[in-house]
C-alpha cells in the first residue's frame, strides 16, 4: 500500500518503521527538514519537507497515488485539516491522531462528518491498557481478543514460583489449568514455547486463556487475581485524566499528585471524587506522607521517562504495589527491560499497533478477515485474530496435521460463545475466530501460516 504519514514525531517515526517493515510504500511529511532527511535515509523511504495540511505539499508528495494518509502531528486541529484536504485531493482513506480529551466524546461525530477511517487517541488507548493491568495485577500486560472472551496475559516468573523447573507440557497436567503458554522471553531471547520448554526464574511468559481460566491459573500458582482498590497516580496530564474516567466507573479510589497548580485546579473541577495533591512527586517525604507505602497500585505518568522510572523503582522498594510506568522514548528500551519494573506502557507502540492492524485489514484477504493485531514481543512475535471464511485451506484439518510454518502457534479458537484452547486433535471451522501467535510478519490472511 502507498501510505503518507504527516508528522515525524515519536508516533510518526514508530509508524514509519513498522509499516515500512510490513512492506508498504511510505512517504513522510514534516516541516523539519533534518527530521525528514534522517528518517528517509535511515528507512530508505520518500520524504517531503513542508506543511502537510496544505494541498500543494500533499500534491507534491503524491496524494493522488496514496491509499492511506495518517496525520500524527502534535496538533489535533492540524491533523483533522490534513485529513480533510487529503479526502478532497486524493480521495484516500484517512486516520487522524486526536489527543485532547475535549474531542474524545466527539470522535464518532468527527469520524462521520469528516469521512475519517479512524480517530486514534494514544493517551486514551494507553489509559485503557493501564486499567486492564490494574484489574488483573499479576499480569505485566493484557491483550484481549474476541470482545474480551479471550485474554493474552504476560507474567514474570518470580523466585520460588511453582512454575520454575516445570515444562510447558506439564502446566495442564500438573496444575489442571486450561491455558496455553505461547511465548517465553528470557533475557534478550524470545521463544514460541513448545511442550518441552522448561521455565526458569525471571522468564516472561505469555499465556492465552478465557478470563475465568486465567484467574484460575494465577490462583493455582499462588498469585493475587483481584483488581486493585486504590491507586496513586503521579502526573495529571491527558493520560491520567482518561484513566480517572475509566477507574471511576469501576469504583477504584484515585489519588493524583501533580505539581502544576493550574492542572490541579482543572482536575479538581473535572473529577470531584479524586484526591488531588498539589506537590512535587520527586519529594520522597511527600510520597510517604500521602501513603505510597500503603497504595495497592502506583502509576507514573509524568512527561519525563527518567522520572517515571525512578519513581516506579522507589515505589517497589518501599511497598508491594502494582507498578505501571509510562515510557515515551524507546532509545533505552534494552536497558529498561532489564530493570525491576512491573508493567511499562508505550503509548506510541499502542498507537502503531492499532494503525498497523487497520492497514493489514485493508489488504485483500481471501480466506479470513483480520480482527485484532498485537505485538506481544515488540518486533519479534505477533498475535493476530482472524475470522475464518468458508473455503479457507486451514479448515477441517486437525491442527496436528496442518502443515504450519515454523514458529507458528494456534493459540485459541472461539466458536460461537465457546472458547477452545486448542490441542492437536482440534480443527478450525468456517466462522471460527482464531488467534494465531507467530514470528512470521505480514500474516494478512490465516492461510499465510501454512508452509
Amino acid at each position: 500500500m502507498n501510505i503518507m504519514i504527516v508528522g515525524c514525531g515519536k508516533v510518526g517515526q514508530t509508524l514509519a518503521e513498522q509499516l515500512n517493515e510490513d512492506g508498504n510504500n511510505i512517504t513522510v511529511v514534516d516541516t523539519r527538514a533534518e527530521v525528514v532527511n534522517e528518517l528517509s535515509v535511515r528507512l530508505d523511504i520518500m520524504g517531503y519537507v513542508g506543511n502537510g495540511a496544505t494541498h500543494t505539499v500533499q500534491a507534491e508528495a503524491g496524494i493522488d497515488k496514496t491509499d492511506l494518509l495518517i496525520a500524527v502531528t502534535g496538533s489535533d486541529e492540524l491533523n483533522l485539516l490534513c485529513c480533510l484536504v487529503a479526502k478532497r485531493a486524493g480521495d484516500c482513506q484517512t486516520i487522524a491522531r486526536v489527543k485532547n480529551p475535549a474531542y474524545s466524546s466527539e470522535a464518532a461525530y468527527l469520524k462521520d462528518e469528516l469521512g475519517l477511517a479512524m480517530v486514534i487517541n494514544p493517551e486514551q488507548a494507553a489509559a485503557a491498557e493501564i486499567a486492564r493491568v490494574l484489574r488483573f495485577p499479576s499480569a505485566i500486560k493484557i491483550d484481549t481478543f474476541a470482545g474480551g472472551r479471550v485474554e493474552l496475559l504476560k507474567y514474570k516468573v518470580p523466585e520460588g514460583s511453582r512454575l520454575t523447573g516445570m515444562a510447558v507440557k506439564d502446566v495442564v497436567a500438573k496444575l489442571g489449568c486450561d491455558v496455553l503458554v505461547c511465548t517465553v522471553e528470557r533475557g534478550d531471547e524470545a521463544y514460541i514455547a513448545d511442550g518441552s520448554f522448561v521455565f526458569e526464574e525471571k522468564d516472561i511468559i505469555s499465556v492465552v486463556a478465557s478470563p475465568k481460566n486465567a484467574a484460575d491459573f494465577f490462583r493455582t500458582i499462588g498469585y493475587k487475581t483481584r483488581a486493585v482498590k486504590d491507586v496513586m497516580v503521579v502526573g495529571g496530564g491527558k493520560t491520567a485524566q482518561y484513566l480517572c474516567r475509566i477507574l471511576h466507573r469501576t469504583g477504584v479510589a484515585v489519588k493524583i499528585i501533580e505539581k502544576k497548580p493550574e492542572i490541579c485546579d482543572e482536575l479538581c473541577i473535572k473529577f470531584p471524587d479524586v484526591s488531588v495533591i498539589c506537590g512535587d512527586a520527586s519529594d520522597q517525604a511527600l510520597l510517604m506522607e500521602e501513603g505510597i507505602d500503603r497504595a495497592s497500585a502506583f502509576v507514573a505518568l509524568t512527561g519525563i521517562d527518567e522520572e517515571n522510572i525512578f519513581l516506579s523503582l522507589f515505589a517497589k522498594s518501599i511497598g508491594h504495589p502494582k507498578v505501571v510506568t509510562k515510557i515515551n522514548r524507546i532509545a533505552f528500551n534494552d536497558v529498561i527491560k532489564h530493570l525491576d519494573l512491573d508493567s511499562t506502557i508505550y503509548p506510541k507502540n499502542i498507537t502503531a499497533d492499532i494503525i498497523a492492524r487497520y492497514v493489514r485489514a485493508m489488504k485483500n484477504s481471501m480466506g479470513s478477515s483480520m480482527e485484532t493485531l498485537y505485538n506481544i514481543i515488540q518486533g519479534k512475535v505477533e498475535a493476530t485474530e482472524y475470522t475464518v471464511k468458508a473455503g479457507s485451506p486451514v479448515t477441517g484439518i486437525p491442527l496436528m496435521k496442518l502443515n504450519k510454518k515454523r514458529d507458528v502457534l494456534v493459540a485459541a479458537i472461539i466458536r460461537k460463545d465457546k472458547v477452545i484452547i486448542p490441542r492437536g486433535s482440534d480443527m478450525i471451522l468456517a466462522g471460527d475466530r482464531v488467534v494465531v501467535v507467530s514470528r512470521t510478519k505480514m500474516m494478512d490472511d490465516i492461510a499465510d501460516m501454512l508452509a
